[in-house]
């Protein structure tokens, strides 16, 4: 064999680590053309929201009334794995509590602990509560504000206000002349997209009034951040709404020399404020969905990433800590008690707080259970009467 053939033999035989280095190649090729496609999604795919920079308070210590506890350990579990997404809760006069879940039925669980549905809204039943006449008044988030009576026939109530639409009707109190005050979160989110109003960080939420006998809505307050739960004080001289996303509570007067303004009720809370009740009695149960999150936290103030954090998968957003927290305040927005369950083992992600003959009622928005909490005996009280 001459030079020339042993070279052509030699330049036909391929080295035995030429195919893996084609296939490095091609996946380094792959990653680089995916990586290229990820920041063009990011940079130039239309984000689903428009936020605004936000920077939070720092968030204040779990000391004094907010001290961690355990004290939510002790609740019973109702209904355990017989319901889904009871997000609020109400008890009737025979014991019976109603609940909203997430197939989008109003379920009654009866003393004996066995549960039935009760009535179909088709939409997303939250906010619960009943009103002078036995009608179980609803604020779907889907559907408007609805009325359920005792036959089961659900009536929707209102749909709009100021030809704006509701588009995530949250929660409601029923005051004693059958007056109802209830929360539009977000005009523009509806449920299962919450978390795009808190990182889009605009105020989209109303708080609003319904008259049963003229059957009209005004709007009493606007450009809240994520109106949500709805609790009237004792004399009925005002009406609560928390604001989800600004870790607040925010008291609009009804009567007296404040009448038609508004001021904060309590601020800068550890958590997230959710639904809130009153027991008429000068004590409201405000229930925080979950303890502050440093990474939404540092997220307020920079737009730009949470543009590109809403058109990734749910699944890359920050993710609430298990955590159950449940505040009581009085009529002065004075922080007095709090319990919790830091584990989130036996209940979390609590949403709603009612409270009645002795005892807590809990919901919850992710959650498969009902929470009943036994009060200590100086707040077992008798019930203030419900609205006429």
């Amino acid at each position: 064999m001459n030079h020339s053939e042993v070279a052509t033999a030699s330049s036909d035989q391929s080295s035995p680590d030429e195919p893996l280095r084609h296939f490095w190649r091609g996946v380094a090729k792959t990653l680089l053309l995916a990586a290229v496609l990820a920041v063009g999604y990011l940079a130039f795919w239309p984000a689903p929201i428009d936020p605004l920079a936000y920077t939070p308070q720092p968030k204040p210590a779990l000391e004094g009334p907010l001290a961690p506890n355990d004290r939510l350990q002790s609740a019973e579990i109702l209904a355990e794995g017989q319901v889904n997404g009871p997000e609020d809760v109400e008890v009737d006069a025979e014991g019976r509590i109603y609940a909203g879940t997430a197939d989008g039925w109003v379920v009654r669980v009866e003393p004996d602990g066995s549960v039935t549905r009760f009535a179909k809204t088709g939409g997303r039943p939250l906010g619960l509560a009943m009103d002078g006449n036995g009608n179980l008044i609803v604020a779907d988030g889907i559907k408007g504000l609805l009325s359920i009576a005792p036959d089961k026939t659900v009536t929707t109530l209102v749909t709009n206000a100021d030809g704006v639409d509701f588009g995530f009707t949250d929660d409601l109190d029923v005051a004693r002349d059958g007056t109802v005050y209830f929360s539009d979160a977000s005009s523009k989110f509806g449920p299962g997209q919450y978390l795009h109003d808190m990182l889009e960080a605009r105020p989209h939420g109303r708080l609003l009034r319904y008259n049963p006998a003229s059957k009209t809505v005004d709007v009493l307050l606007d450009s809240l951040y994520f109106a949500n739960g709805i609790a009237l004080s004792q004399n009925e001289d005002f009406v609560l709404v928390n604001e989800t996303y600004r870790h607040r509570v925010t008291r609009y007067w009804l009567s007296g020399p404040k009448a038609g303004t508004s001021d904060n009720f309590v601020d800068n809370l550890p958590g997230y404020p959710d639904n809130i009740s009153s027991n008429r009695r000068g004590t409201f149960w405000l229930a925080l969905f979950t303890v502050r999150n440093d990474t939404a936290d540092w997220l307020g103030p920079r737009p730009w990433v949470k543009q590109a954090l809403s058109k990734l998968p749910s699944f890359l957003w920050p993710k609430p800590q298990p955590y159950a927290f449940v505040v009581q305040l009085d009529e002065t927005g004075t922080i007095v008690d709090s319990l919790q369950d830091p584990s989130g083992k036996r209940l979390h992600t609590v949403t709603s707080a009612h409270e009645r003959d002795g005892h807590l009622y809990l919901g919850s928005l992710h959650n498969d259970r009902i929470g009943k909490y036994k009060l200590p005996a100086a707040d077992a009280t008798v019930d203030a009467p419900k609205a006429e």
